[in-house]
C-alpha cells in the first residue's frame, strides 16, 4: 500500500513538472514569433519556477492521489496566464503584438469556469483545486491591470491588487477569513473584471472608452468587496455577542 501511495505522489508530482516544461514551450514559441526581450523572457521563466514550486508544495501537503483531469484544465490556463504575464512584462521594453496578448487572455478567460464544471462532472472537486483556479484568475487580473494602468494611470492596479490588500488585511482581522455565502453577483462582478480589462487593453476603444470600462470594472469591484467586507464584519460581531454554547452549535 505504501509503494502506490508513493508512486501516485510522484505521478501527480511529474504532472506539474511538465507543466513547467510546457510553460518554457510557450515562452520559447513567443520568443521566436515576436523576439520578446530579456524582461519577457526572465518574468516568464520566474512564473513557470514559482508555479511549479508553489504547487508541487501544496500538492504535497494536500497528500491527493490524482492531480485530476480539472485541475489538468486550470493548469493549461495558467500556462496561458504565464504567457500573458511574459507579454506584458516585454511590453515595458518593447512592443508586443496586442493581438497576441488579447488571443491568449481570452482563451484564459474562456476557459474558466471549464474546470470546475469538469471537477463537477467527475466528481473529483478538491479545496485545492478551487483555490488553484482563483489564485490563476486573481493573477491574470494583476496582470491585466499592469498592462491597462501604462495607459490609463496607476489607479487601475487597484483592480487587481484588491484581492490581495483583502488577504494582507486578513492576516490583521482574522474575522475576514470567515467563509462567505454564495452569491452570483460576487461571481458576475468577478468575471467582468477580466471582460473589462482586456476590452481596456485591447485598444479597439478611445481613451475615454477604455477609461470608461476600467472605471466599471474598478466600481463592480469596490462594491462587491464592500458588500462582503460588511457581512463578515456583521456576522462576526453577532457571533462575538453569541453564548459560547450557541457558537459551537452553528460551527
Amino acid at each position: 500500500m505504501a509503494l502506490n501511495n508513493t508512486y501516485d505522489a510522484r505521478l501527480v508530482q511529474q504532472e506539474t513538472a511538465v507543466g513547467a516544461g510546457v510553460q518554457i514551450l510557450v515562452l520559447a514559441l513567443l520568443g521566436s514569433a515576436i523576439g520578446m526581450g530579456p524582461a519577457g523572457w526572465v518574468t516568464g521563466l520566474v512564473f513557470a519556477v514559482a508555479l511549479w514550486a508553489v504547487l508541487s508544495r501544496a500538492l504535497h501537503r494536500s497528500q491527493l492521489r490524482s492531480f485530476g483531469p480539472a485541475n489538468r484544465v486550470t493548469l493549461g490556463r495558467a500556462t496561458l496566464v504565464g504567457g500573458v504575464t511574459a507579454l506584458v512584462a516585454d511590453s515595458f521594453e518593447s512592443t508586443p503584438p496586442v493581438t497576441l496578448l488579447v488571443g491568449l487572455t481570452a482563451v484564459a478567460l474562456l476557459l474558466d469556469g471549464v474546470d470546475g464544471k469538469v471537477a463537477r462532472r467527475t466528481g473529483t472537486s478538491t479545496a485545492l483545486g478551487a483555490r488553484f483556479d482563483m489564485e490563476v484568475d486573481a493573477f491574470l487580473i494583476l496582470v491585466l491591470s499592469v498592462y491597462v494602468s501604462m495607459e490609463l494611470g496607476p489607479w487601475v492596479l487597484l483592480i487587481g491588487g484588491m484581492r490581495y490588500v483583502f488577504v494582507a488585511a486578513a492576516k490583521v482581522a482574522p474575522w475576514l477569513n470567515n467563509p462567505l455565502p454564495p452569491s452570483m453577483a460576487r461571481k458576475t462582478v468577478a468575471a467582468l473584471q477580466g471582460i473589462c480589462l482586456l476590452v481596456a487593453g485591447a485598444g479597439l476603444l478611445p481613451y475615454a472608452g477604455n477609461f470608461a470600462v476600467a472605471l466599471l470594472a474598478l466600481g463592480s469591484l469596490l462594491w462587491s468587496f464592500g458588500r462582503d467586507v460588511l457581512w463578515l464584519w456583521r456576522t462576526s460581531r453577532v457571533t462575538a455577542a453569541l453564548p459560547q454554547e450557541r457558537v459551537l452549535e452553528l460551527v
